[in-house]
């Protein structure tokens, strides 16, 4: 299902941002699977693999597979492969928001986005993620707060008025709405109970991590995926 991430129409100088991600379920949950972005007039998309072995990078820019890849609409990005399942892009906002930047990173097939900046920045943008001051999310109309994840989700769905930052339209597509999990916590009992990996194996490959929220995220993918290495993403 492609979702909005963020936009601001006004940002650096009225250039525009468009986030857009693309999301995959497996079972009782699901996952970023590929990412759009928009600066300008270029269009920067970005997935992962599924294949441990492909050290290829997965990246169309303006619609073209691999395609030289200096900057997006001026702003630098570099890659980095720390291993062979692991790369990163990062787009430096420095002609504009100086040491701020977008982080791309792929662990696999899994895709994160990160953003470091202030509120000059992203203070403007709407989306999935919220009001960048209060952390809120609100629904198209700016006003409505929604707590429901599931309704925030259909919600920001990418719309056909909203720019095209995929190489290939997948379904759903608005209005269609996008797939949910039958019965998510029923299922998850009922793999939990399944897996081959046990809550303690995740926990205790989990622990070399400092920060208690990323343990967490640790566990439940590891517990997810049924893949130790997850923690590797971390």
């Amino acid at each position: 299902c492609d979702l909005v991430m963020m936009s601001d129409p006004k940002f650096a100088d009225d250039l525009g941002l468009d986030i857009h991600i693309r999301t995959n379920i497996v079972r009782y949950w699901s996952y970023i699977k590929s990412v759009g972005i928009r600066i300008g007039n270029d269009i920067l998309e970005i997935e992962g693999t599924l294949d441990e072995d492909d050290a290829e990078p997965h990246y169309w820019i303006n619609y073209e597979y691999q395609g030289d890849l200096d900057d997006i609409a001026g702003f630098t990005v570099t890659q980095e492969l720390p291993s062979v399942y692991k790369r990163q892009y990062k787009i430096d906002l420095s002609p504009k928001y100086p040491d701020q930047y977008i982080l791309v990173q792929l662990f696999k097939e899994f895709v994160r986005v990160q953003f470091h900046g202030g509120e000059e920045v992203f203070g403007n943008t709407v989306g999935l993620l919220g009001e960048y001051s209060t952390g809120k999310t609100f629904a198209r109309d700016g006003s409505t707060v929604m707590n429901d994840f599931v309704e925030l989700g259909d919600e920001w769905q990418v719309i056909p008025s909203e720019p095209k930052l995929f190489h290939e339209i997948t379904r759903p597509q608005f209005p269609q709405k996008c797939i949910q999990p039958e019965d998510p916590r029923g299922e998850r009992r009922r793999r939990l109970a399944e897996s081959v990996i046990s809550i303690d194996q995740a926990e205790a490959a989990c622990a070399q991590l400092k920060d208690p929220l990323d343990i967490k995220d640790c566990v439940y993918d590891i517990l997810a995926t049924q893949d130790l290495d997850m923690v590797g993403a971390f």
